[in-house]
């Protein structure tokens, strides 16, 4: 049963076992302060004995003190952190899953006082400093030296993140880049920056696979639209990213009513996949709301996409992938798609819980919750 779905794919030189992984997704589960948590131990270990074929980490920060989204997102900024990180790392590779480690700059949604981007938008009532070239030259670098930290905890990628509205993709907009110097202005300017985070990272950690979250549409009147990402996912794959993992929207565009009922849609996001991967020969993700195997299988079969991203439908049930494989989707945790008791436990500070899990779950992490 799903042939295409549980068949072997190189990715950057690396064989993965089958076409799915586990997508990022910020749950609050960090230390505060950035540090690795025993919750966080816990809860990758779990994901990893799921049977996908890599688990992507999400959301680590490169520079804490300015660019983090949360008090209780992980940092990679300090060569202190490596020996915590190696523990993560080696958590999801004993289970037999490929580990792979998001790193990101929150730019104009970092909840930092001083927080940065690429010029002068208002971002939710708040207003950025507008980065010099010189502190551009300076991230540019911590990005390279977190990508190198990624390395040598043992992880076996790591990702770029290019998505949902944060500082790469902030260069690549024209809403939130309306710079007039050699990072800003035409297309092939607006992608300058994450180009040299990409020359970057890859000078810094040599024949070590570096994947890009990309984001292809921002779901606003003023903002990037699929026909220039097009045109920058080309250079991606021309800079030798081993993978694109397409998304679309970002914090200004997720909450909007259209978009809400968009999101509700299974496989909302692969018309976006199956657009860039028309333009790029590197292995591309699509993620949203794919829920069953049948549709998982119809995306791969169809080259709307290579891999599957799961990221709440595997939090919900980590035996997803066992259960598509083994015939027995009757028997799986379904998210919910008018919930978002996750999302508000996140919003408010909280690490996230799941309304949709089985009671003796529930208590479960509960009662991991409170140690």
């Amino acid at each position: 049963m799903y042939s295409h779905l549980f068949s072997e794919l190189e990715v950057g030189g690396v064989k993965l076992k089958n076409r799915l992984t586990m997508a990022p997704l910020y749950l609050g589960y960090a230390d505060e302060g950035g540090a690795v948590s025993e919750l966080i131990l816990d809860h990758y270990r779990l994901m990893a004995q799921s049977g996908v074929a890599l688990v992507v980490v999400e959301n680590a920060t490169v520079d804490y003190a300015v660019g983090r989204n949360s008090n209780h997102c992980l940092k990679v900024d300090g060569d202190d952190q490596i020996e915590a990180l190696s523990r993560l790392a080696a958590v999801i590779k004993q289970e037999g899953t490929l580990a792979c480690l998001q790193i990101n700059h929150g730019g104009r949604y970092a909840v930092a006082p001083d927080f940065v981007a690429p010029s002068a938008v208002e971002t939710f009532g708040r207003m950025p400093r507008a980065l010099s070239i010189q502190e551009i030259e300076a991230i540019i670098g911590r990005f390279a030296q977190a990508a190198l930290r990624v390395k040598q905890a043992g992880f076996d990628m790591v990702e770029l993140h290019g998505g949902t509205g944060y500082l790469l993709a902030q260069f690549v907009s024209p809403r939130t880049n309306q710079r007039s110097d050699i990072y800003g202005g035409s297309l092939e300017a607006r992608w300058k920056f994450p180009l040299d985070v990409v020359a970057a990272v890859k000078a810094a950690v040599g024949d070590f696979p570096v994947g890009y979250r990309f984001l292809a549409d921002e779901w606003l009147p003023d903002g990037l639209k699929l026909a220039e990402s097009r045109l920058f996912a080309r250079s991606l794959a021309a800079a030798g990213v081993a993978y694109i993992s397409v998304m679309g929207g970002t914090y200004e565009s997720f909450f909007l009513p259209e978009m809400l009922e968009k999101s509700k849609q299974e496989g909302y996001m692969a018309d976006l996949a199956a657009a860039i991967k028309q333009e790029v020969s590197v292995p591309v993700i699509t993620a949203g709301r794919i829920a069953g195997g049948a549709l998982a299988e119809e995306i791969v079969a169809s080259g709307q996409a290579d891999l599957i991203g799961l990221a709440r439908v595997l939090w919900v049930d980590p035996e997803w992938p066992k259960k598509v494989q083994a015939g027995k989707e009757d028997k799986i945790h379904h998210c919910d798609s008018e919930c978002d008791v996750c999302f508000q436990m996140v919003m408010k500070g909280r690490p996230a819980l799941c309304a949709s899990w089985p009671k003796e779950k529930m208590q479960f992490w509960k009662s991991k919750l409170q140690k």
